[in-house]
């Protein structure tokens, strides 16, 4: 038995159905680095395999932060277009890498069915893309511009904080996300606003990173309008 790994109990808000789903324990968490889009490695079990629940009865699927927050027409949608098609299955238990595209990737299909918030949305884009990162496949960069989107579009009409993203951390990743997807003039923008922002004088680190990207991003678009 993995002792990092506790059970916790769930009710799904769609089908009733009482089941055990993995979380990992904090005593447990060991982080091991973190890449520049806040993509963390960790020695041991990753956590946030296991942020998206689902039910084995009905496969319904979420982060564990909006799991209950389904409405009347959510529902009713996720009934007839995931549950009426789904096959029981049951992940429940320890997760690899592969079974945590798996899931989220329900999460994302039943986020789009119900309407989710474009914050939530590309939260989940994001982390897939995080997962095809580990494993190097080329379908992060296609996460990586779903997630972009989502979050420029949270960024004007959502309220923030998204998760951990206050203001200036959203400004900062919007910044990294478009610089890695090669749009450097976009990324240059972002970076801008966020180093411009009063509130990132409150997180030095998240500046001197911010600044470094910053730098990186103007040489990557000299580098390539001198190539043009």
């Amino acid at each position: 038995m993995n002792q990092a790994l506790y059970n916790k109990e769930v009710s799904c808000p769609i089908c009733k159905n009482i089941f055990h789903t993995k979380k990992v324990r904090s005593s447990a968490i060991r982080i091991k680095k973190r890449d520049t889009d806040f993509c963390v490695y960790y020695n041991g079990e990753n956590p946030i395999f296991y942020a998206v629940f689902v039910c084995p009865n009905c496969g319904y699927a979420a982060l564990e932060s909006v799991f209950e927050r389904i409405s009347p027409t959510g529902k009713k949608i996720i009934t007839s277009r995931v549950s009426n098609q789904w096959v029981q299955r049951d992940f429940g238990g320890e997760r690899t890498n592969q079974e945590a595209i798996e899931v989220y990737k329900l999460a994302l299909l039943c986020g789009q069915l119900s309407n989710e918030k474009k914050g939530i949305l590309g939260t989940i884009c994001l982390r897939l893309a995080w997962f095809y990162r580990f494993i190097g496949e080329d379908k992060e960069l296609h996460f990586l511009k779903h997630a972009k989107n989502c979050f420029e579009e949270a960024f004007l009409y959502e309220q923030l904080p998204i998760g951990n993203l206050d203001e200036v951390s959203m400004l900062y990743l919007l910044g990294e996300l478009n610089r890695r997807l090669g749009k450097y003039e976009d990324a240059i923008n972002w970076f801008n606003k966020a180093v411009s922002n009063p509130a990132i004088k409150r997180k030095k680190k998240l500046e001197m990173q911010a600044r470094e990207q910053w730098i990186l991003a103007k040489e990557e678009y000299k580098k390539i309008k001198s190539e043009a």
